[in-house]
């Protein structure tokens, strides 16, 4: 549905937390969201958050009340690549643990987020 309707949604600390973020951006910076989906022991794909989370409900998700909101995203990869490719990028934030091991809206530091993209386009 993502694919289909340009958008996504995260949790309500999720929302809060990429709103304030995006509505921070200077001209020209860029957030990049990376998919996977838990227990699946892969990375699916790395989209462009293209607009702010606008509040209200969508009729898109199939759990309907679940999601509060609601923001544009641009794919920029869909690809299956296992998480090994990605064990060695640390993120100091979250306790030095491997971006595998990254929650929700984890926050990825630029050099990390650049060795993310990198796997992604080779």
């Amino acid at each position: 549905m993502s694919i289909k309707n340009n958008c996504w949604s995260s949790t309500a600390n999720g929302n809060e937390k990429l709103d304030a973020v995006f509505k921070e951006l200077e001209t020209g910076e860029k957030i990049y969201l990376f998919y996977s989906v838990n227990a699946s022991g892969q990375f699916l794909g790395m989209a462009q958050m293209t607009s702010g989370v606008q509040r209200e409900n969508s009729d898109i998700w199939v759990q309907d009340g679940k999601w509060n909101g609601i923001f544009g995203v641009e794919w920029v990869y869909l690809k299956d690549i296992p998480n090994k490719q990605f064990r060695h990028i640390l993120i100091e934030a979250n306790e030095n643990k491997p971006v595998t091991n990254s929650r929700d809206t984890q926050e990825v530091p630029t050099l990390q987020g650049k060795q993310m993209v990198e796997i992604f386009k080779n």
